[in-house]
């Protein structure tokens, strides 16, 4: 046990087991996923700078649609390079400072995004349950903190969990994904991650639980404002809000399915189907259109 201890904890890489021998259909997979790549920096590239150089886009609801665009690049290039490089590789492996990276970027990008829908679920409330005051009190100081603390937060709280891992001893190299995650490494470890496992399990569940307890009080309201008001508050209430929603319960499912296939034993499900999952919790971008409709028509 010494000797496997002292020969992990030596490890350079790690090596991503799920990936399959596709043979010369891996040229067309890396095509693919170039062209969704290319895809997905062009429209939020686009998107970001629409909203920058455009003043009448200087609102608060654009400002949270420029922080989910900025997520969305940060997210996706935190894939992305990595599995254009595994899908020509013969070895499919990633050094441990880059896994450890990636490991970083994925879990922050999954709190960032349900945070920032949150604190849009909260600029909504406002404008339809209290539109008179809502240039009062979403002030541009507020937006700044709204932002801010959506993305420190998750940052932070990753700082930490890296710390936990780095010193940990690890009896293999071997992760059943096609990219890093936290849970994954923690389990290679030798020693007791009882710790870790507590600590993650609490950031994970207090940032999803702070996200929806905002998310239902405020469209608690919403719908109380709905049933209570004339018809054109009821429409412009579904017009505004319906992307938003369909964006929260899309993400909802892709990162619950994620969470469940770390902790939890998924090997019934075909492993085609858990890594076509596994990159639509990092690829779901339809939303962003759909978000875009929220304010421009």
């Amino acid at each position: 046990m010494m000797l496997t201890m002292l020969n992990a904890s030596q490890a350079s890489f790690f090596s991503l087991a799920a990936y399959l021998d596709s043979g010369l259909f891996r040229y067309l997979c890396f095509l693919v996923v170039v062209c969704l790549y290319v895809l997905i920096l062009g429209c939020n590239v686009l998107l970001i700078v629409v909203i920058c150089v455009n003043r009448t886009l200087h609102e608060p609801m654009y400002m949270f649609l420029c922080s989910l665009f900025v997520n969305e690049l940060y997210g996706s290039t935190g894939l992305f390079p990595s599995l254009l490089i595994q899908t020509l590789s013969d070895l499919h492996t990633i050094s441990a400072p880059l896994c450890l990276l990636q490991v970083f970027i994925v879990h922050s990008y999954g709190a960032v995004e349900f945070l920032s829908l949150a604190v849009m679920s909260y600029d909504r409330y406002l404008a339809i349950c209290h539109p008179l005051q809502y240039n009062s009190r979403m002030t541009t100081t507020k937006i700044f903190w709204l932002i801010a603390v959506s993305w420190l937060y998750p940052s932070c709280a990753m700082f930490v969990s890296l710390s936990l891992i780095s010193p940990l001893k690890l009896c293999g190299n071997s992760i059943n994904k096609v990219y890093c995650d936290m849970h994954s490494v923690v389990k290679l470890a030798c020693s007791d991650t009882a710790l870790i496992n507590i600590y993650g399990l609490c950031a994970t569940f207090s940032t999803i639980l702070a996200a929806l307890l905002i998310i239902l009080y405020t469209y608690t309201k919403i719908f109380v404002v709905c049933f209570s008001g004339s018809s054109q508050t009821r429409q412009r209430a579904v017009s505004t809000c319906t992307p938003h929603l369909a964006s929260i319960l899309n993400f909802s499912i892709a990162g619950s399915f994620e969470v469940s296939q770390s902790r939890f034993n998924m090997s019934f499900l075909p492993n085609v189907l858990r890594i076509f999952l596994s990159l639509y919790f990092l690829t779901v971008k339809d939303r962003m259109t759909e978000l875009v409709k929220i304010k421009v028509k």
